[in-house]
């Protein structure tokens, strides 16, 4: 099974080509190194849904956090909490 998830991006580091052009991002509060490439738009506060340490798309934050109000929920069904969102 494929997902893909939301987060916000918390810094960018721009390279010489935009193919390299990496980003912090924040998904509830782990943090990973996400490749911007298919987003050249995005920008610093945006959040993006990533996949396999790609960007995918720029997503707004309504949808991002309705995401993570379903992780959440199916968090709390399994008996599981984590502070992670």
């Amino acid at each position: 099974m494929c997902l893909a998830v939301p987060g916000r991006i918390i810094e960018i580091n721009d390279a010489a080509d935009s193919l390299h052009r990496v980003a912090k991002v924040s998904f509830g509060g782990t943090i990973r190194e996400i490749n911007l490439a298919c987003v050249p738009e995005a920008q610093i506060g945006d959040y993006i849904l990533a996949h396999v340490g790609i960007a995918l798309n720029v997503v707004d934050a309504e949808e991002a956090e309705k995401v993570f109000d379903y992780l959440r929920q199916m968090d709390d069904a399994s008996g599981t909490k984590e502070e992670a969102l």
